[in-house]
């Protein structure tokens, strides 16, 4: 085989991957015209550059924030978007052995992908003493990754009951909305409280659905309301207009809460089931979505200031 017939076959492989992830993405992206359009945004204050612990509702990391006013270091607590947790390539004093690693698993792959075999990457290295080394090397790694997987997976399940104590794990309820947090926490969530949040779930679904930015703005933060401004001219544009209807929260449990000067903070894990369908203006035909209820897994985080209300100030998925 030629390398001009190698090229191909990758460049065919290519193109049937792409065949393959191209149409599960437009379908993903239809289904995700509710309110924020199914990505990340807003500002969770200090916190917004750092993930909120994982809960039993969204056992999962919250992505970043897509879209958000908050600038890296505008806040003493705040800083450049975090890089992937810890990790054998990116620990200080080990990027010279990770990138010596690195560099021999590297050339292994393209020995394989040009028919050289496993080992056929490094010429200079194609003794048996070189075999050795790279075997060894591959061993070392893999060991390291694994710790490195098994450190992490202990760290979150720390999480899973880290932010609010095992109370607030305890004390969850499926099926009947939130999980009463615990009273250990930094800051105190009452019932009350996850009765707002319940109640901001729905109100704010509805007020997007109608289009009616001035109830948005008693239920949000002006930023968030700035985003959904811009989605409902998006779909003004396409001639457009998304319907939600029987939103209906099934399950939820505080991630964390604490206070920053005068505001008060709360991140909420949701899991709600709503119906979700985007229909032409001038027709009132079925553009995307369905009649069918959907579920999505969100985390909300809300501000309050002392003495106000609950507001959004940011939705992450996950």
């Amino acid at each position: 085989m030629t390398f001009t017939q190698r090229a191909r076959g990758i460049v065919k492989a290519i193109a049937l991957v792409l065949s393959l992830t191209v149409p599960t993405m437009l379908v993903i992206s239809s289904a995700d015209a509710r309110v924020g359009g199914g990505s990340s945004s807003g500002s969770r204050g200090s916190r917004t550059f750092s993930a909120p612990p994982s809960t039993s509702t969204a056992p999962g990391s919250a992505q970043p924030f897509n879209r958000t006013y908050t600038q890296p270091g505008s806040s003493p607590n705040v800083g450049a978007p975090a890089p992937a947790r810890g990790g054998f390539f990116n620990s200080p004093g080990r990027s010279m052995l990770g990138g010596l690693a690195a560099g021999f698993l590297g050339a292994g792959l393209l020995g394989m992908l040009f028919g050289g075999g496993m080992f056929g990457g490094l010429g200079g290295l194609s003794s048996i003493i070189g075999l050795i080394l790279q075997i060894g090397l591959i061993v070392i790694v893999v060991r390291l990754a694994m710790s490195w997987w098994q450190r992490r997976n202990q760290t979150a399940s720390a999480y899973a009951g880290g932010a609010n104590g095992p109370a607030a794990q305890q004390s969850f309820r499926t099926g009947s909305g939130f999980g009463i947090g615990s009273t250990a926490a930094p800051l105190e969530i009452l019932p009350a409280d996850y009765e707002a949040f319940e109640r901001l779930l729905g109100d704010i679904q509805d007020a997007w659905s109608n289009e009616d930015i001035a109830r948005l703005h008693t239920l949000a933060t002006p930023e968030m309301v700035s985003y959904f401004t811009k989605d409902l001219d998006a779909n003004r544009a396409r001639n457009v207009v998304n319907k939600v209807f029987g939103t209906r929260l099934l399950q939820g449990d505080l991630a964390e809460a604490w206070r920053e000067g005068e505001t008060d903070y709360a991140s909420v894990a949701m899991r709600y089931s709503l119906i979700d369908k985007t229909l032409d203006r001038s027709t009132g035909g079925l553009v995307e979505g369905s009649e069918a209820p959907t579920e999505v897994t969100e985390v909300w985080t809300f501000l309050r200031p002392r003495g106000g209300n609950w507001e959004l100030s940011a939705i992450q998925q996950t």
